[in-house]
């Protein structure tokens, strides 16, 4: 069985305060949901900066979009918690429902 704990990965830069604001949500998610947090400075790669621009903080969740400008910690709970249901034997079958 994947035990593997989920990822949020945080495209942010300095100075951005919903990026302040996002990174101090996720970590309060923390609290209650186990993840690892992976945290992308998007000033210090040109690519990034290009592909993500004034367009932060993004945030993935195991390389999914899931949020962009603002966190919401109620959802991001919600969406990891979804992930170990589905990762589970029995969330498998209880996403599935009836035959």
């Amino acid at each position: 069985m994947n035990n593997q704990r989920p990822v949020v990965t945080l495209f942010s830069k300095p100075d951005c305060h919903l990026c302040d604001i996002a990174k101090a949500r996720i970590e309060s998610a923390r609290e209650s949901e186990a993840f690892e947090l992976e945290t992308i400075n998007i000033a210090e790669d040109p690519k990034l900066i290009e592909k993500y621009g004034e367009r932060i903080p993004v945030v993935l969740l195991n390389g999914e979009e899931v949020f962009v400008y603002r966190v919401s910690e109620k959802q991001l709970r919600n969406k990891i918690r979804g992930l170990s249901q589905t990762s589970s034997i029995f969330g498998r079958f209880r996403k599935k429902g009836p035959s």
